[in-house]
């Protein structure tokens, strides 16, 4: 009897190693990874450089404290700072800590202004974590369900509905903040429109909100730029980052600017491991090596390609409702749950998963060649197919 607690349904399967997109198991079967960790392995697995710099900073230094200075912390701060924009980051271990900063930076700036009880925007569908504050702001019966009582303080409205938070915005005094995902990635791969980020930065700066953007899935050049906003050129207040910027060495991080960049003081928010010299040493490898390899470039290209094979050779079938993504980013939506084709993709080789029921997601590693998209594609579509037939069945039976 295994003494890990029953948190997850995991599928039948333990993974020894990994090399590149690949993963193998304990029987030495061998799986493309079309997943990616849940889109935090950018770079793969056991991609050499970086388990060079991994090595070289075991060697020397694991962890101190955050009670002392951290030189490679503030050397990530800087690239971090300097790629996005932004002011100043606070380190933690994971994208929920890092939305957990968010929310405590936008209740400190309420309570600044004089606001008793701040509130934030926050929209169906989303996912921000499963602590209690970050469940709460999660747009998810199944996650939240109980937990109760939640934490107060969340509107929530539509996404990708500026109205509604125009609307917010005229009845309610109380609000501080915006908090949204420009990709739902849990939610169902939902992409909002052009204009969207545009507008709640029209709004927020009308009524002295915080615009806060959770890049946790999106950041690290999942979408084909570094972070999600940039393809707005539109920058937010207070910037949520983890996933990918480790590739699988557990790091957050909490970025803002301007008036949200003075907030924290000492004593306000902390972590113990938060920007660990580990951590940074993986997550600056992370950065340089996506860069040096154009790897944003490559999610564009092959995400664009995997979108467009998947199309093809899907079109024209009932049961698929829309292929829609960014980057390495796909969601292939169908017209009922289809959750059993993870495990058959499983016993087909391929790493994949569902989300909001009935959407398949791909994120995989940004080192995809058009080769491995195309193995991706050749073996993923098959099993599509047999889904949506055996979908179909019981209404022709019944017909």
């Amino acid at each position: 009897m295994s003494h890990v607690m029953n948190t997850y349904g995991r599928l039948p399967v333990t993974f020894e190693r990994g090399e590149g997109v690949w993963l193998w198991d304990t029987e030495g079967k061998r799986y493309l990874d079309a997943l990616a960790g849940v889109a935090v392995c950018g770079l793969g697995h056991a991609h050499p450089r970086f388990t060079a710099a991994l090595q070289a900073q075991i060697g020397k230094l694991v962890h101190t404290s955050n009670i002392y200075g951290i030189a490679l912390q503030e050397q990530l701060a800087d690239r971090l700072a300097a790629l996005s924009g932004m002011d100043n980051v606070f380190f933690c271990n994971s994208g929920c800590e890092a939305n957990e900063a968010a929310i405590k930076l936008a209740r400190l700036y309420g309570h600044q202004k004089g606001i008793e009880a701040p509130a934030i925007v926050v929209m169906e569908h989303a996912f921000h974590g499963r602590t209690m504050a970050t469940l709460s702001a999660t747009g998810s019966r199944k996650v939240q369900a109980g937990f109760e009582p939640l934490v107060s303080g969340f509107v929530r409205v539509p996404y990708d509905d500026l109205e509604a938070v125009r609307r917010v915005a005229e009845n309610n005094r109380s609000v501080v903040a915006v908090l949204v995902e420009l990709v739902q990635g849990e939610g169902g791969v939902n992409i909002c429109h052009d204009g969207y980020l545009r507008g709640l930065r029209e709004i927020c700066d009308a009524n002295g909100w915080l615009l806060m953007l959770d890049e946790v899935q999106t950041g690290i050049g999942r979408t084909g730029k570094w972070f999600a906003f940039q393809h707005s050129g539109v920058k937010p207040d207070v910037m949520p980052l983890a996933k990918g910027l480790g590739n699988g060495v557990p790091i957050g991080a909490c970025l803002a600017a301007g008036a949200a960049a003075q907030l924290f003081k000492p004593g306000h928010h902390g972590s113990t491991f938060g920007g660990n010299p580990l951590a940074c040493a993986a997550a600056l490898a992370t950065l340089a090596i996506i860069e040096d390899d154009k790897l944003m470039q490559n999610a564009v290209m092959i995400g664009d390609f995997i979108r467009a094979q998947i199309g093809e050779k899907l079109a024209g079938l009932s049961g698929v409702r829309e292929i829609r993504g960014i980057g390495m980013m796909t969601g292939i939506e169908l017209d009922k749950p289809c959750k059993g084709i993870v495990e058959k993709a499983l016993h087909a080789g391929l790493l994949i998963n569902v989300t909001a029921d009935n959407v398949i997601r791909l994120v995989p590693p940004l080192i995809y060649t058009r080769e491995d998209a195309q193995h991706l594609v050749d073996n993923l579509v098959p099993l599509i197919k047999d889904e949506l037939v055996k979908q179909a069945a019981p209404q022709s039976a019944a017909a």
